[in-house]
């Protein structure tokens, strides 16, 4: 039985290995019956998380900030080069540097109670613990809404999920839906090379009052920290923020892409019928919709209440105190996902010490 498992090693994952290996934890991999031990079970093939599959042309200058990984600096990174190159490189670092017990590909399938421990069931084998740090962020879980009439569509339809490039759209007439910060780069991006129609179910809420990331992100996790105390489910975070004038929105505005269009009401084989009752022939449909939180493995535990919301003590499950949740609600951001990480290990480490003080010996914090 190993002290801690974590899922997921991406920027949260790998911030909760390093500070459990601070605490003095140790690596699982080495001996699995170590009351001290941990692991990262990660579904990836390789270092990077959700970067290794973000498009082609996402690029660091158009990234909203990657914040460094505990104690190692990310080097000079050329604001050219593809996001899902440069992130993973620097993550392969941090693993390299750290040696941290990472066990891939391993794919997290369910979580279960088990007496006084959980049980871990991955696609190769099952680990019995004490704890659980999960961090297994959004990529897998993408929102792909259903219209009336989507199945009949004779067109291209992706998600931002298998988005490449707009090159895949280069002169046809495409359909985005989504009112997101993803939603507004492919928009740009597809804009350049066809004819775009933008679809919200709301109006976009543009901010004028001089966005200022401190500020905007104290008042951001202040409400997304109410919401998960109060055990609401959580919203998107431009439903939090708003969306920025950024360079890329400037650049739409200016090509007259960003007239927004209320939302289509159903879908035929060669376009879409318009909220006011009109046709728009469109060749392609990229949903731009999002993601939310991939938790089906945890759902034998069931920490869901009647609103669907999991209601949350800091990174601890209010209804179940052995499973910490990173890189969710609040700590989406890389910055809040490294200060999750401490979190969740120091949570852990105090609770066991309490249960049994020979179990997690002293190490530096």
């Amino acid at each position: 039985m190993t002290a801690v498992v974590v899922i997921g090693a991406g920027q949260s994952g790998l911030s909760a290995g390093y500070h459990l290996q601070r605490r003095g934890y140790t690596s699982a991999l080495d001996d699995p019956d170590d009351p001290r031990g941990f692991v990262v079970l990660d579904a990836g093939q390789a270092p990077g998380g959700a970067w290794r599959h973000r498009w082609e042309s996402l690029r660091m200058a158009t990234v909203n900030g990657i914040f460094d990984l505990p104690r190692f600096p990310k080097p000079p990174l050329d604001p050219a080069e593809p996001s899902r190159t440069a992130v993973p490189r620097y993550f392969a670092d941090f693993e390299h540097a750290t040696g941290l017990p990472i066990l891939r590909p391993v794919r997290a399938l369910a979580v279960r109670r088990k007496g006084l421990d959980l049980s871990v069931e991955t696609d190769r084998g099952t680990w019995t613990t004490q704890a659980v740090i999960n961090a297994t962020g959004t990529w897998d879980n993408p929102v792909r809404p259903r219209y009336p009439g989507q199945e009949t569509f004779a067109g291209i339809q992706m998600h931002t999920r298998d988005y490449v490039s707009a090159q895949q759209f280069a002169g046809r007439r495409v359909a985005v839906v989504g009112g997101g910060i993803s939603a507004l780069q492919q928009l740009e991006e597809i804009s350049r090379v066809a004819t775009v129609h933008w679809y919200t179910r709301r109006e976009p809420v543009f901010r004028t009052d001089g966005f200022e990331p401190e500020v905007a992100g104290r008042e951001t996790i202040a409400k997304v920290v109410a919401d998960v105390e109060a055990g609401r489910p959580t919203g998107s975070v431009v439903s939090y923020t708003g969306l920025a004038w950024t360079p890329y929105a400037l650049a739409a505005k200016q090509r007259g892409a960003l007239e927004r269009r209320p939302m289509f009401t159903t879908i035929e084989p060669y376009g879409v019928r318009e909220a006011d009752g009109s046709f728009t022939s469109v060749d392609a449909i990229l949903w731009a919709t999002g993601f939310k939180a991939a938790l089906s493995h945890l759902d034998p535990l069931g920490l869901r209440n009647e609103h669907g919301g999991i209601r949350m003590i800091g990174t601890q499950v209010a209804g179940e105190p052995r499973v910490h949740l990173i890189g969710f609600g609040p700590s989406q951001s890389t910055v809040g996902a490294n200060r999750a990480g401490r979190e969740a290990v120091n949570a852990i480490a105090a609770r066991q010490a309490a249960a049994d003080p020979a179990v997690v010996r002293s190490g530096s914090r």
